[in-house]
C-alpha cells in the first residue's frame, strides 16, 4: 500500500453560527493540533485556523477565509489534514491505520488468511477486516488475538479465537 502524504485529523460536521465557524468530528488523539495560526489542509489545500473553541464536547473551529454560513456549509464533509510529516511519532506497538491496512494476515500456524481491507473503530477495539480465501473475516485488534505487527515485513499474526470462523 501506498503511504499518504496527509493524515486525516479531522472532518467538517455542519456550520455554527452565522460567522462561519464549523462544528468538528476530530479525529485524532492528539486534539491540540488544532489551535490558533495552525495551519491545516483541506484537499491538499493549506488553511490556516483562526480560532477554536468547545462547546458540548464538540470543537468547533474558525477558519482564515470562511466568513459566512454559505461558506461553511461548502465545508461539510470534507476532511481536515495534516502533511504526514507532521504526524506525532506513537508509541512503541502503536500504528497509524495506513501502516495496517494492505498487511497480509497469518496464524501463528503458518495459514495465510488474506489481507486487511479496513479498520471498524467499535469504541472498545478496533476491528480488522480481512479478505482472503476464507472471504470476509473480522478480528478483532485485541492482544489475545493480535500477536504481532510488523509492518516493515507486511504482515500480521494472529491466534485465532472461538467466534473467528475460517
Amino acid at each position: 500500500m501506498e503511504k499518504p502524504q496527509f493524515l486525516i485529523v479531522g472532518r467538517i460536521i455542519a456550520p455554527r453560527g452565522v460567522k462561519g465557524e464549523v462544528k468538528v468530528e476530530v479525529m485524532t488523539d492528539f486534539p491540540e493540533r488544532f489551535s490558533p495560526s495552525e495551519e491545516i489542509y483541506i484537499e491538499g489545500c493549506p488553511v490556516s485556523i483562526e480560532g477554536v473553541r468547545w462547546h458540548n464536547g464538540k470543537m468547533t473551529i474558525k477558519l482564515e477565509h470562511v466568513d459566512t454560513i454559505e461558506n461553511a456549509e461548502k465545508m461539510r464533509g470534507r476532511f481536515l489534514e495534516i502533511p504526514l510529516s507532521r504526524a506525532h511519532p506513537l508509541p512503541q506497538g502503536d500504528y497509524y491505520q495506513f501502516q495496517v491496512v494492505g498487511l497480509e494476515v497469518w496464524t501463528s500456524h503458518g495459514e495465510f488468511l488474506g489481507k486487511i481491507e479496513g479498520i471498524l473503530p467499535t469504541g472498545s477495539n478496533d476491528v480488522y477486516v480481512v479478505h482472503g480465501h476464507h472471504g470476509e473475516l473480522l478480528i478483532p485488534a485485541i492482544e489475545d488475538v493480535v500477536k504481532m505487527i510488523d509492518p516493515d515485513r507486511g504482515r500480521v499474526v494472529v491466534e485465532l479465537i472461538d467466534g473467528i470462523v475460517c
